[in-house]
């Protein structure tokens, strides 16, 4: 191999495993790499992760790419799970909490009386997202409020706070920065001029000291430090997971919709409304910034907290693997009027329900694991088409096909049940790491190494599923779904201020160990 033969590494930073690809000018993978990674679950709604064990791993994948190869590494890109969150002591650049993770629920009590006090539209209105526990700044304000209550260490310049990308950029490369596309998911910034907004950071306490300078995806940063094979080379394009992915899919314009499944799934499209969307404060779905270079380039999005975990935890339940769930599931026709609300932690998009609780429903005498497995199993597209009908019903042009990547979605008999559930066309990429060659594009464009004209132009692989199923009797499994879903949040009396039930509802490798995060 031509030791000048220029690539780009690009290292996906999951909650499950961090990824790295090394792609060659022309596109071609040229070598994978995997370290997984564990969660700690101290209490109920609690997650959490080793934010150094999370740097050592990016370290080790990058090490691995280029060991064995006789490359110049001309460009590195970053994706990351988004929402987590992150202290650091700057004198010493180590933690000081753990990494509270983006399914992590503790601050729902704190997300309850902020919206009880009526701050609710104000957030949904500069951000673009709800009140609600996943997003950043209310795990920030936790997290300072464990190490320094009385900000004093804050405004002193001592102390840093971030999400994952944030973290990776500070050990790799020194700079205390985060990429636009991470920034809009912290409830901090504000949409219209991307930029943090000092009514948010008065409304969550949290010192402009401890943050991030904001800066575009490609913007790039300072060399990398202490990483061998990579003197001199900088990370050309930062971003979220599935803001990466919606990329890799060449979703260039508004209509076109990807999903990315794995622990939970996100649903994501290019937006193609003006202000008038970024400043409703009843949607259902969530405004954010997809990624930036000389202006952001907004999109909506639907973020569903448990789809495969909803698998991996029936596994559990049922004491086998996900494997064999998966053959059980498939050998009966249906689920026989059993629903999995899996509100383990609440409800995300569209729902936005912190109150919600986990639901099995419908089950009697004849119930077997095997419709318990399938009712869990249903679960997936079941949520996903609830996002899907709201981004229509919120201004998506209609929704035909639907691009979907993560480790789920090799498993074809669930990419044919979305078919039949959504009927709408399903195309998965056959192409591995979606969120690692996002931005491996977008790093080799920002490296100069090609246009984005000539990632367009790389051929795409898709396998296509197609409705197959009856509709009426479709339509009578979502009304079955809707109304185990209206008794999963009758704990909470009202709908989340400001946000509609669907429409639906008002008139009338395996599964899990492959799959990725979002994120």
């Amino acid at each position: 191999m031509n030791v000048q033969r220029p690539v780009v590494i690009a290292v996906d930073q999951g909650t499950s495993a961090t990824k790295a690809i090394v792609m060659a000018q022309d596109g071609a993978i040229l070598k994978r790499v995997s370290v997984g990674l564990s969660q700690n679950h101290p209490q109920p709604g609690w997650v959490e992760q080793d934010a150094v064990i999370v740097r050592d791993s990016v370290v080790n994948v990058m090490a691995q790419c280029v060991d064995g190869l006789e490359v110049t590494v001309a460009a590195v890109g970053l994706s990351t799970q988004r929402e987590s969150a992150v202290i650091w002591d700057r004198r010493t650049g180590m933690p000081l909490g753990p990494v509270l993770g983006w399914q992590d629920r503790r601050t729902g009590r704190r997300a309850r009386e902020l919206q009880r006090q009526g701050y609710g539209g104000m957030v949904r209105a500069s951000t673009g997202l709800p009140l609600d526990p996943m997003f950043s700044a209310m795990k920030f304000e936790y997290l300072l409020n464990e190490v320094d209550p009385t900000r004093e260490l804050s405004r002193d310049g001592h102390i840093a706070v971030g999400t994952m990308d944030s973290w990776l950029v500070y050990n790799l490369t020194g700079e205390h920065r985060i990429e636009a596309g991470n920034a809009s998911r912290t409830q901090l910034l504000n949409l219209d001029s991307a930029s943090w907004d000092p009514k948010l950071l008065k409304l969550f306490n949290i010192p402009a000291e401890v943050l991030p300078e904001v800066r575009s995806s490609t913007a790039s940063t300072a060399p990398l430090r202490d990483i061998p094979g990579m003197e001199g080379v900088r990370i050309n394009a930062v971003m979220g997971d599935s803001h990466s992915a919606l990329y890799a899919h060449g979703v260039r314009r508004p209509g076109q919709v990807k999903v990315t499944y794995g622990t939970g799934s996100s649903i994501m499209g290019l937006s193609s409304s003006g202000d008038s969307e970024r400043n409703a404060s009843n949607r259902s779905l969530v405004r954010t910034i997809a990624w930036s270079d000389s202006a952001p380039i907004y999109a909506f999005e639907g973020n569903i907290l448990a789809t495969g975990a909803t698998v991996l935890w029936a596994a559990q339940l049922l004491e086998m693997d996900v494997s064999h769930l998966d053959s059980l599931a498939q050998s009966v026709p249906d689920s026989q009027g059993v629903n999995l609300i899996p509100a383990f932690a609440g409800l995300g998009a569209p729902w936005w329900d912190d109150s919600a609780e986990a639901l099995i429903s419908g089950f009697n005498l004849g119930t077997s694991q095997a419709h318990l497995a399938r009712a869990a199993f249903e679960s997936i597209p079941l949520q996903i088409e609830d996002v899907l009908e709201a981004a229509e019903r919120e201004g998506s042009p209609k929704i035909d096909a639907v691009l979907v990547d993560g480790g789920p979605t090799a498993n074809s008999w669930l990419m044919q049940m979305q078919a039949d559930i959504s009927q709408r066309r399903i195309s998965r990429s056959t192409v591995p790491d979606l969120s690692a060659l996002g931005v491996a594009h977008m790093a080799a464009v920002g490296a100069g190494l090609c246009a984005d004209a000539e990632i367009q132009a790389l051929e795409s692989q898709h396998t296509d599923f197609l409705p197959q199923s009856d509709v009426d009797q479709i339509q009578k499994r979502r009304r079955s779904w809707m109304k185990a879903m209206s008794k999963a949040r009758t704990t909470t009396n009202h709908p989340q201020s400001g946000v509609p039930q669907p429409l639906a509802l008002i008139n009338d490798d395996q599964l899990v160990s492959s799959s990725t995060s979002e994120e």
